[in-house]
């Protein structure tokens, strides 16, 4: 069994949040921080998303070896600590291809009704 694949648990599916996050790094490439990250997920998903679900996710990418952070320089507004960019792993590749994989194959066959994402008020 591959290091990637057991990092994913039993299912060998990145949780849907872990999933996201990585395909936002992907989307931000060597400019991708923790704010970046947090402003393409909540521009794609149409909604706001807590930075600390951001932190807490992408530390967790990082002990499954799925990510890598890197220090670069400090905002251009002043001193201060340098901000911290993140890079997906090959890991993190191999994990992003294994859970589309699977959940097309779980999606196979399934036909929604046309009134499945609409709201009902009731």
């Amino acid at each position: 069994m591959a290091r990637s694949t057991r990092r994913l648990g039993k299912t060998g599916v990145l949780g849907a949040f872990e999933e996201l996050v990585l395909l936002a790094l992907l989307h931000q490439g060597r400019e991708a921080s923790p704010v970046s990250i947090r402003r393409e997920l909540a521009e794609r998903l149409g909604s706001d998303v807590a930075m600390g679900a951001v932190y807490v996710t992408l530390d967790r990418l990082v002990a499954k070896q799925m990510a890598r952070p890197r220090e670069g320089r400090p905002a251009p507004t002043g001193p201060g600590r340098p901000r911290t960019y993140y890079d997906i792993l090959p890991d993190g590749l191999t994990a992003l291809t294994q859970t589309r994989r699977i959940r097309q194959e779980m999606w196979r066959g399934i036909s929604l009704p046309a009134s499945a994402g609409r709201r009902t008020i009731t």
